[in-house]
C-alpha cells in the first residue's frame, strides 16, 4: 500500500517469496440458527438497537466462524492462520502453495484465494456454496485557538454551539497506534468523562494499544483532542475505542484483513461511525499490490470489509490518500475509500483551497472520488508529548470529518448512515458540479442539519426523504407515516418530463438505470402534497 500514514511514505522491495497470502473460504455455518435465536451471543445490545433504528436484518453474515472450522485449519499442515472475518467466512492464512491449496480438500472449504492474483486462475478451486438455512453536560462555548479553521470551514462550531458535540455517539479509530494517549494533557478531558472504552490491537492480538506508533494519537487530537485555546476536536463528547490494525513493520495484505476483523468488532460493540487514516495500494511484495482496474468499488477484501459496515448500519469515514502528487494511476484514492459506500476525504488549506498531495478520483469504474474535503494541510494536532501542533495529509481531513459526522448525527438521531451522508454531501460547495480533486467539496453542517430538520418534521406531517443522491443505480424514497401512495416525476434542466412513477410505502426503490448521468428536478405528488427537489444520476 502507499500507507496513508499519510505523513511519511514507505517502500521496500524484496524478493524471494516462500509464503504466501491467501484467504480460506468456507462454504457454511452450521451453527447460525443458534445464534438466530440467541442474538445477544454474537452482539451487542447496541449493536442490535442500531440495526433496529435502521431496519437492518440479522444476516448470515452475522454469524460467528464455525469455530471447527478454525480448528481444523489451524492443525493443517504448513498453515499460519493470520486473521479472520465472519462477515467474508474466511480466515486470512500464510503457508505454502502447496499446503494451501491441499485446503480445497477439506469438505468445508468453498475456495482460496491468493494474495497473488496471478495464482487464482490456475491453482484455486471454487465449489458450489452451500446456503443457510451515561449523560454529561456539553460545554458549547469552546476556545478553539489554533484549531478555529479546521472547524469553522465546516460550520462545524455552529452544531457545538447547539449542544451537538458528538455526545452518544461512538467512533471507532481503526490506525497504527496512540502513543501516550492515555497519559498526555490533550486526551485527559476523554478519560475523566469516561469516553474512552476500550481498545485492541488486532496485529499482536492483545491490549497494547498506548505504547507503539504515533499516528493514532494524531488522529483522535482531531476528534477527540481537547486542550483551551489551542485545541478542540470536532467530536469533544463522543466516545471511542481504539483499534489498531496496522503492522507498521510490513506492507502486507494481511493488514486489510486485520482491518476488517476491527470493523467486526466495532459492529459488534455498537459502534456508529469508523474513522481510518489507512489505505492500501502496493505491498512489500509486489505481485500482492492492488491495481487501479480493482478500485471498482467492492473488489479488495477490505473494501468488501467497509461496504459490509455499511450494510450493518455504520458510517465509515476514510482518507483518500496523499499520492495526488503522484503519476497514474497511483494518484487516485485507495482502499478503502475507494468503497462504494465509504465516505473518502480529501484534503484542502486554510484557504479552502486544494492541497497538492490530496489524491484524487475517478473510481476505476467512474464513481466520484473523493466524496468530501476538510482541512488536511497544517491541520492542527496533538502529538505523543501532548504538544499542539500542524501536521499534514489526508489522514487528518478524515477524522476531522468522522467527528463532525457524530456531533451532525447526534442531532438527527432518526437518520439511517445513508440519509446522513446524503446530507452532508448535499451541503458541500460543489455538489451539482464534482470534480475528480475536490469530489463533491467542503461541506457545510449546518446547511446539513437545517436541510435534515426540513426534510422530516416529526411532530406534524412528514415529508419524503429521497436517497441516496447522488443516485447510481437505485432510487429510494422514504414515506412518512401520513402518505400512503404518491407520483413521482423527473424533469430535465429544460423543465421536459424524462421519467414519472406511481410509488407506494410498500415498495420505494426505482430502478434509475435507464436514465442518463446528469443533473435532474424532481417533484413528488400526494393529494394537495407536493415536494420538489435536486437529484444528482452519476
Amino acid at each position: 500500500m502507499n500507507k496513508f500514514f499519510f505523513i511519511v511514505l514507505f517502500l521496500f522491495s524484496f524478493i524471494g517469496y516462500s509464503q504466501e497470502d491467501a484467504w480460506v473460504f468456507f462454504s457454511d455455518k452450521p451453527n447460525a440458527q443458534f445464534y438466530f435465536d440467541n442474538p445477544l451471543q454474537m452482539l451487542s445490545q447496541r449493536s442490535i438497537d442500531r440495526r433496529s433504528n435502521q431496519n437492518i436484518p440479522l444476516d448470515i453474515k452475522d454469524i460467528p466462524i464455525h469455530q471447527s472450522y478454525v480448528d481444523q485449519i489451524i492443525a493443517a499442515n504448513g498453515i499460519a492462520v493470520m486473521a479472520k472475518s465472519k462477515w467474508l467466512n474466511c480466515l486470512h492464512i500464510q503457508g505454502s502453495i502447496d499446503n494451501i491449496i491441499a485446503l480445497t480438500l477439506l469438505p468445508f472449504v468453498n475456495r482460496v484465494q491468493f494474495a497473488d492474483a496471478s495464482l487464482n486462475s490456475k491453482r484455486a478451486v471454487p465449489r458450489t456454496i452451500i446456503p443457510v438455512n451515561k449523560q454529561m453536560n456539553v460545554q458549547t462555548s469552546f476556545n478553539y485557538g489554533n484549531s478555529n479553521n479546521q472547524i469553522q470551514m465546516l460550520n462545524g462550531h455552529l452544531l457545538h454551539q447547539e449542544n451537538y458535540t458528538g455526545s452518544g455517539k461512538i467512533i471507532a479509530v481503526l490506525d497504527s497506534g496512540f502513543i501516550n494517549v492515555n497519559s498526555t494533557a490533550p486526551f485527559q478531558r476523554l478519560f475523566d468523562n469516561n469516553l474512552i472504552l476500550g481498545g485492541y490491537n488486532f496485529v499482536s492480538q492483545d491490549a497494547n494499544v498506548y505504547s507503539l506508533h504515533n499516528h493514532g494519537t494524531l488522529t483522535l487530537s482531531c476528534m477527540g483532542g481537547y486542550v483551551d485555546g489551542e485545541l478542540v476536536g470536532t467530536a469533544p463528547d463522543a466516545q471511542y475505542y481504539l483499534f489498531v490494525t496496522e503492522d507498521v513493520t510490513q506492507e502486507s495484505p494481511v493488514e486489510e484483513s486485520y482491518w476488517v476483523e476491527a470493523a467486526e468488532e466495532a459492529d459488534r460493540l455498537g459502534v456508529d461511525v469508523i474513522s481510518t487514516s489507512l489505505g492500501y495500494y502496493e505491498f512489500d511484495n509486489p505481485n500482492y499490490g492492488h491495481s487501479y482496474d480493482e478500485f471498482t468499488g467492492d473488489t479488495a477484501f477490505a473494501s468488501k470489509g467497509a461496504n459490509i459496515a455499511y450494510s450493518k448500519g455504520i458510517l465509515v469515514v476514510a482518507s483518500a490518500g496523499n499520492s495526488g502528487g503522484s503519476p497514474e494511476p497511483i494518484n487516485h484514492v485507495g482502499v478503502p475509500a475507494e468503497a462504494t459506500n465509504v465516505l473518502a476525504v480529501g484534503a484542502v488549506k486554510f484557504d479552502e483551497s486544494y492541497a497538492n498531495f490530496s489524491s484524487v478520483g475517478p473510481s476505476f469504474d467512474g464513481r466520484i472520488k473523493p466524496d468530501v474535503m476538510a482541512k488536511g494541510q497544517a491541520a492542527v494536532v496533538a502529538n505523543t508529548s501532548g504538544n499542539i501542533q500542524t501536521a499534514s495529509g489526508t489522514s487528518f481531513s478524515c477524522p476531522i470529518i468522522a467527528g463532525m459526522i457524530a456531533s451532525f448525527w447526534q442531532a438527527i438521531p432518526w437518520a439511517t448512515n445513508q440519509q446522513v451522508v446524503d446530507f452532508v454531501k448535499q451541503s458541500a460547495d460543489r455538489f451539482a458540479n464534482p470534480t475528480n480533486q475536490f469530489g463533491y467539496g467542503i461541506p457545510d453542517f449546518q446547511l446539513a442539519l437545517n436541510s435534515a430538520k426540513g426534510s422530516i418534521n416529526q411532530d406534524s406531517i412528514g415529508r419524503f426523504l429521497v436517497y441516496p443522491n447522488p443516485v447510481l443505480d437505485k432510487l429510494f424514497v422514504s414515506f412518512s407515516p401520513t402518505f400512503s401512495e404518491a407520483k413521482i416525476s423527473f424533469y430535465n434542466a429544460l423543465g421536459q418530463i424524462v421519467f414519472e412513477k406511481s410509488i407506494q410505502n410498500t415498495e420505494t426503490s426505482i430502478s434509475m438505470e435507464n436514465i442518463n448521468s446528469g443533473i435532474y428536478f424532481y417533484k413528488i405528488k400526494c393529494n394537495s402534497f407536493v415536494q420538489t427537489g435536486k437529484i444528482i444520476k452519476n
